[in-house]
């Protein structure tokens, strides 16, 4: 019988998804990236650009995730270290978001910010694996619907409260000394400054999850797994990989569709702010409140889906989300200015959290019980090995109509395709049994 997992266990560990916003939200999607590219590399000499760069970097990084987590996540479940390896690769998460305090407003600092970058994203995204792995530990069947929205919200909010913390104390106004607190531009100071805030939310809010819950039981289920180290660990993958195709296929089939439809929704925010100010007319200045907006949209309805999830299964609420956000952006595409944008922009947003929440409880509910670490890493993995597919639908769009508009029209497609693949894939059983297929 399952453990119940208490109140205080479910909120202790979505505080991680909360703090983790320090690396999603500020890091990559709003604040240091930007401050590389527009910043730090604005006299790059040579033919390439910092944006060249940091996709370069960005896309390195992505390839190291994709080969190191599936073996990773095996070996937390077999040496039953799963809170252990949360706790030292949210560490290393921390202290590399610490040392990007030192990149400085200078060209010559570009490659030592990318570096920290990438190796950042390298960390945060094998925490991962092992955090959206204890989701077993602190979820039921019969409520895991509602934790991962809860966490997922949480995560929304997270970056919502830290962006503004950020905007207010250190970025807002113009002149040699920004925020509320005025600190100077210095050589990027200001921003500088925000990385150490940046570390120290996430190591703040990653301390409840590990003095909360309780370290996962050794498995039974690969004895030899613990003993093969991490080379030998690609030989047991291939060889789970292999017996997984041969009684479990819907899984490997979840674990294509979701790669898709997933890259479908992160081209949503992607290029959400780029078309909001290129085709929309939005102004610089409100697509920081139409972030923010959407954020707080995304996790409503992450927070809503989890209880429908939990009553009608994942299956349902993934589909429904999909075909809202086709429809949604197919009128997007069609209508103009400033307001049609931050209606059915925001109505997008809506769908993203419920779908995204409930491709993890879709894998939570039908994994076996010790081997969740390895598939939450193939989930990684299968994530990143068509990470290229948003970017490059949005980018073929645009370039063969010459207008960013059409961009839209790629990412429908990629999420179309994941729609279509998700047809293909059986719903968990309802029998409340947690990897009984």
């Amino acid at each position: 019988m399952q453990r119940v997992a208490s109140r205080k266990q479910v909120v202790a560990w979505s505080f991680w998804d909360w703090g983790s916003s320090a690396y999603n939200a500020v890091t990559v999607a709003f604040v240091f990236s930007v401050y590389l590219t527009e910043a730090v590399g604005d006299d790059l000499p040579g033919s390439v650009s910092p944006s060249t760069w940091l996709a370069w970097a960005m896309g390195i990084a992505g390839f190291v995730v994709a080969v190191l987590a599936p073996v990773t996540g095996q070996l937390f479940d077999a040496l039953a270290r799963r809170k252990l390896a949360l706790g030292v690769l949210t560490g290393a998460t921390v202290l590399v978001l610490a040392a990007m305090f030192f990149v400085v407003d200078d060209y010559h600092y570009l490659w030592f910010g990318l570096l920290l970058l990438g190796l950042a994203a390298v960390l945060a995204e094998l925490a991962q694996v092992p955090y959206n792995a204890m989701l077993s530990q602190v979820s039921t069947p019969a409520n895991v619907g509602r934790v991962s929205g809860f966490g997922w919200a949480m995560g929304y909010l997270g970056g919502i409260v830290l962006l503004l913390i950020c905007y207010v104390g250190f970025i807002a106004g113009s002149g040699d000394r920004r925020g509320l607190l005025q600190v100077s531009t210095d050589g990027g100071l200001n921003i500088r400054v925000v990385m150490l805030v940046c570390a120290v939310w996430f190591a703040v809010f990653a301390i409840p999850v590990l003095l909360a819950v309780p370290e996962v039981r050794p498995s039974a289920a690969d004895p030899g797994a613990a003993r093969a180290g991490l080379l030998g660990s690609y030989r047991v993958l291939w060889r789970d990989v292999r017996e997984l195709w041969a009684v479990d296929r819907r899984t490997v089939y979840f674990l294509i569709a979701s790669a898709i439809f997933r890259d479908g929704l992160t081209g949503v925010f992607t290029f959400g702010a780029v078309l909001a100010v290129n085709v929309y007319g939005i102004t610089d200045a409100d697509v920081l409140l139409f972030g923010i907006a959407a954020n707080v949209v995304a996790a409503a309805g992450a927070l809503a889906a989890g209880r429908v999830d939990d009553r009608i299964g994942p299956k349902p609420v993934i589909v429904g989300s999909l075909v809202a956000m086709i429809v949604a952006g197919a009128i997007l595409l069609a209508v103009s200015g400033p307001t049609m944008f931050w209606i059915f922009g925001l109505l997008l947003c809506l769908f993203v959290g419920p779908a995204q929440s409930s491709a993890r409880t879709f894998l939570a509910r039908i994994v076996p019980v010790g081997r969740e670490g390895q598939l939450f890493g193939l989930y990684a993995t299968t994530g990143r090995a068509v990470s290229f597919l948003s970017p490059m639908a949005f980018g073929l769009f645009a370039w063969g109509f010459a207008a960013d508009r059409a961009g839209i029209a790629g990412l429908l497609l990629v999420l179309a395709a994941g729609l279509v693949a998700m047809g293909f894939v059986a719903a968990p059983a309802r029998t409340g049994v947690r990897g009984r297929r």
